[in-house]
C-alpha cells in the first residue's frame, strides 16, 4: 500500500519533498495519493482505448477494467481508515469542495479579509487614541482643575504602558 507519490500540486499546501505525517493521518495521505494517481491512470487508459483501439473489438476493455478494480481498492482502503480517523471536517469546507472551490484559495482570501478587517479596526483604534488626546488636552486647558484626573501621573503613565494600545479598561 505504497503507491508511487507524485509531485505536489502548484496550490498543495506541502511540497513533494516535505515528509508524509506519521500515523493514520499520514497513511490516510499516502491513500488519497494513491487513489487520486488511480483516477488519473483510468482517465488515460479510457481515452487511449477510446481512441487507437476502436477498431478493434474488446481491444481495451480488460485494461479499463483493471484500472476501474485499482480505485475501486483504493476507495475501500479510504472507507476502511475512516473508521479509525476522528479528525472532523467543517461542513463548509465540504460544501465549497461540492461547489469546485478550492479550499486554499478560500483560506487566502480569509485571510486577506480578515487582514483588511484587522487593518480598518486598527485605524479606528489609532482615530480614537488620537481624539482622545486632543481632547484631554482642550478640556485641561479649559478646565484647569480637570488636569490631575485627565492626565495620568508618573505611577499611572507606567501602569498606562504597560497596557495594550496605551488604554485602561
Amino acid at each position: 500500500m505504497s503507491p508511487q507519490t507524485p509531485g505536489a500540486a502548484p496550490d498543495s499546501p506541502r511540497s513533494s519533498q516535505s515528509p508524509v505525517p506519521e500515523g493514520d493521518q499520514g497513511n490516510l495521505e499516502l491513500e488519497l495519493l494513491g487513489l487520486a494517481n488511480a483516477l488519473y491512470n483510468l482517465g488515460t487508459t479510457v481515452i487511449n482505448d477510446s481512441t487507437k483501439e476502436r477498431d478493434k473489438p474488446g481491444g481495451g476493455g480488460k485494461q479499463v477494467g483493471l484500472r476501474v478494480n485499482q480505485v475501486v481498492q483504493h476507495l475501500i482502503n479510504v472507507d476502511d481508515m475512516a473508521l479509525n480517523t476522528r479528525t472532523m471536517i467543517p461542513m463548509q469546507i465540504l460544501t465549497d469542495i461540492d461547489n469546485a472551490r478550492n479550499p486554499m484559495q478560500l483560506t487566502r482570501e480569509r485571510l486577506e479579509r480578515t487582514a483588511t478587517e484587522n487593518q480598518f479596526m486598527n485605524g479606528k483604534i489609532a482615530a480614537i487614541a488620537s481624539y482622545r488626546e486632543y481632547l484631554n488636552e482642550a478640556l485641561c486647558q479649559n478646565f484647569p482643575e480637570l488636569e490631575e484626573h485627565l492626565r495620568p501621573s508618573s505611577m499611572d503613565a507606567a501602569s498606562v504602558d504597560s497596557v495594550p494600545n496605551g488604554h485602561v479598561g
